[in-house]
């Protein structure tokens, strides 16, 4: 990939990126980590397990991709989830800013087909499928 594209690409997400950056360095100044890999700020700790036990309370949530930052609980559940993690980097890459909205559409289209909102979203199925490949 040209460096030309690549940039083209973190500009395309930074609406996204910039304010979850901000999310890492919260985490990075109150004990936890922040540190880059393969392209993409990772931040795990302080007040990010509470933040991602609370945003979606049925079912906890060990990181969560947005833009070009991964943030979780802890270095274990980065560890663990950084291949499907890598996958929502791309689809971010792919819809830009747009991604939440579609994301939460695939959602809300499981649930009115009576399914789960979550392991039926479409973007997790792709996450899921392309993780367990790379294995």
């Amino acid at each position: 990939m040209s460096v030309l594209w690549i940039a083209l690409l973190y500009l395309w997400v930074m609406p996204i990126t910039l304010p979850a950056s901000l999310l890492a360095l919260v985490a990075r100044l109150s004990g936890g980590s922040a540190a880059w890999h393969s392209g993409v700020l990772e931040g795990y700790g302080g007040p990010l397990p509470w933040l991602l036990r609370r945003v979606y309370p049925p079912m906890p949530i060990a990181a969560i991709t947005l833009g070009h930052v991964v943030l979780a609980s802890s270095h274990s559940d980065l560890e663990r989830t950084r291949i499907h993690e890598r996958v929502h980097v791309r689809q971010f890459e792919r819809w830009g800013p747009l991604f939440p909205l579609v994301y939460v559409l695939a959602s809300l289209i499981a649930l009115l087909q009576g399914r789960d909102l979550y392991r039926d979203n479409w973007f997790e199925r792709e996450a899921r499928g392309l993780a367990q490949d790379n294995r």
